[in-house]
């Protein structure tokens, strides 16, 4: 392939904020509203699903199942998916693993065996984990550098967006009187589609990765595409843009090895990588583990209705938003180290704090959802700036397969046991249990923290080029 000079790096990086961005947000961003909708309506319809005239009949230990079938569909998607996106591009890959979302999600809704229902579970899961790469991306790399922190906190806090319409939905779908109790939950997965068609027609108007294009070898469909976008921002502000700041010289490939993609995790940047997986298995834990399970442990240890659960999760839904909005910010202005080491270490200690209420017997149902509140308004933080790490230090052509190997190993060991034994501890109706598997997340967010503290990368504000230089690279930067 030829060796070619760009500077549409330093373009994308300095553009002002505009409309153009919004667009970007509202096609891919939004995914994670569709993820959180996914999560609560499992979390939510748990007592539902268990009774006999659902149609299902579930235990409780095979809802804490169909939860880890989830998150492994999920976690082989984002394998497979995350290869094909660094291959093939970030807009033909986020397209695709859109539609098996939607096609998995509305075939959920016809389960009658729980056989099919966690085949369902796992293709849903297939199409959410391929979105994880593909997004963070093309979003990562489409955003100017001086704002990607915030914007990506922003967006990976949408979960909980999800997560509260989720819940709020489901108190009328889930009551008796409203919907017949076999039908109720079976709606809700339809909504999810409903709302998966409307971020597909939003998200064909979104274009391929100008840097993606570039190194593989269509250049001119780079040029054209930046180009476009410097014509609307200058049309909308009304003033010429700054110029860039350097170009970069890369010899283009079709693709890049397995192999490479290895060598580049294990050797070239093997602290990197102790980062990542930290950061990946102590949120999955404690995410997954609380929230796949938070219905079973208000109605087993507080009696609360199946019908009443989603009210206890719309406030800690809120909260968990609003922790990536209001401290997004500083994730740029701060620093990455200082903010994701704190946000983990806090929720960490807060949520051993929580463990020892919940353990003394003090809580109630509502002061228990008063304490998640505060804890994943920090740990939400947290969790969203796992997904912007992996995304930020490694190169351009392993930035996609890299957030799905994170995403996978740091999922698989988390969320997926994670539910199974939180299910379980639940099932087994001892407080204490219980308790002792708070206090694992505890200790695994913390860890988490203290890595990012001493081996985490500095990447406020810095061009992902700089941050990690491309594979591709032949020569240092060039002063622009």
């Amino acid at each position: 392939m030829a060796q070619i000079t760009t500077d549409i790096p330093a373009r994308l990086d300095r553009l002002p904020w505009a409309r153009w961005h919004w667009l970007v947000l509202a096609g891919l961003g939004t995914v994670w509203v569709l993820d959180g909708l996914e999560v609560t309506i499992v979390g939510v319809i748990g007592p539902r699903i268990t009774q006999t005239a659902s149609g299902l009949g579930l235990t409780d230990s095979q809802v804490g199942l169909a939860a880890g079938v989830y998150v492994a569909g999920a976690c082989l998607g984002a394998l497979i998916f995350g290869h094909l996106t660094d291959r093939f591009g970030r807009k033909k890959l986020f397209l695709v693993t859109l539609a098996v979302y939607l096609v998995a999600t509305v075939a959920t809704a016809f389960s009658t065996e729980a056989w099919y229902f966690f085949l369902c579970r796992f293709f849903t899961g297939a199409g959410i984990g391929g979105e994880y790469a593909a997004i963070n991306s093309a979003i990562d790399e489409l955003i100017p550098a001086r704002v990607r922190g915030t914007v990506d906190l922003v967006v990976n806090g949408s979960f909980w967006l999800g997560t509260t319409v989720g819940a709020a939905i489901a108190i009328p779908l889930l009551d008796p009187g409203v919907l017949p109790i076999d039908v109720g939950w079976r709606v809700l997965f339809g909504l999810g589609a409903v709302l998966g068609i409307g971020i597909l027609l939003i998200r064909r108007m979104v274009p391929e990765s100008p840097r993606w294009l570039a190194i593989h070898g269509r250049e001119r469909e780079a040029e054209d595409i930046v180009g476009d976008i410097e014509r609307q921002v200058r049309e909308e502000s009304g003033r010429d843009l700054e110029p860039p700041a350097g170009e970069i010289r890369i010899t283009q490939r079709t693709h890049t090895p397995l192999t490479e993609v290895a060598a580049t995790l294990l050797r070239r940047y093997p602290k990197r990588t102790v980062v990542g997986l930290a950061l990946f298995v102590g949120q999955a834990f404690l995410y997954n583990a609380v929230f796949f399970t938070y219905a079973l442990v208000l109605a087993t240890f507080f009696k609360v209705p199946a019908g009443s659960t989603p009210w206890y999760l719309i406030p800690v839904a809120i909260g968990n938003f609003l922790g990536p909005v209001l401290l997004g910010r500083f994730f740029d202005s701060v620093g990455r180290r200082a903010l994701i080491a704190g946000s983990y270490i806090v929720s960490g200690l807060l949520l051993l704090g929580t463990a020892a209420l919940f353990h003394s017997g003090v809580l109630s149902a509502g002061t228990l959802t008063a304490c998640w509140l505060v804890v994943f308004f920090f740990a939400s933080a947290g969790a969203s700036s796992a997904y912007l790490t992996v995304s930020e230090i490694f190169p351009m052509e392993t930035r996609a397969l890299a957030i799905a190997l994170f995403y996978a190993v740091g999922t698989g060991l988390g969320g997926i046991i994670g539910p199974v034994l939180f299910g379980r501890l639940v099932e087994s109706g001892s407080v204490g249990n219980v308790a002792l598997g708070y206090v694992v997340g505890a200790v695994l967010m913390m860890g988490a923290g203290a890595v990012e503290w001493f081996m985490g990368v500095e990447a406020a504000r810095r061009s992902l080029e700089d941050i990690a230089q491309p594979l591709s690279v032949q020569e240092e930067r060039v002063a622009g």
